[in-house]
């Protein structure tokens, strides 16, 4: 599969032609789900159904250009938070948490945006201290068009 998917993403094989050469290996995976989701270990039984509800997600990638087959794009954008709780050993309260839940999301969505997260935060503060409109984490356009709105 993914022999075919450095293919497609390539340019040498069409999404066409890769689709039809996925359908085998989707039925292949449906069968093994449903063979899992009979037996007799309880726990793999669960996952398997659970994972038969959501099936139809499971290949997206192979008709939505810029969907990957993999989640290392997730992987990667979470990858400093993960490195950050584990450096500092978390929070010692919810306000806590929350802060840092605010601040690692603010940081990886300007990242996105190849926005400076120090000029954001020195803008928010800014603002907050002068009472003034808190900037927008939105892209410029949809936050030019909520403004128009």
């Amino acid at each position: 599969m993914f022999r075919w998917w450095h293919k497609v993403r390539d340019g040498t094989m069409t999404r066409e032609n890769f689709a039809k050469k996925m359908r085998r290996v989707q039925l292949n995976i449906v069968m093994l789900l449903m063979q899992a989701s009979e037996c007799r270990t309880r726990r793999v039984r669960g996952m398997a159904n659970e994972m038969l509800k959501l099936e139809w997600a499971f290949w997206t990638f192979i008709a939505k250009p810029g969907v990957e087959p993999t989640n290392n794009f997730g992987e990667r954008q979470i990858r400093h938070a993960v490195l950050w709780r584990k450096g500092c050993f978390g929070t010692d309260s919810a306000v806590g948490s929350r802060f840092v839940e605010r601040m690692l999301t603010t940081i990886t969505t300007l990242r996105q945006q190849e926005r400076n997260v120090l000029e954001f935060v020195t803008a928010a503060c800014t603002a907050r201290v002068n009472g003034s409109a808190a900037p927008s984490l939105l892209p410029d356009q949809a936050h030019a068009m909520l403004v128009a709105a």
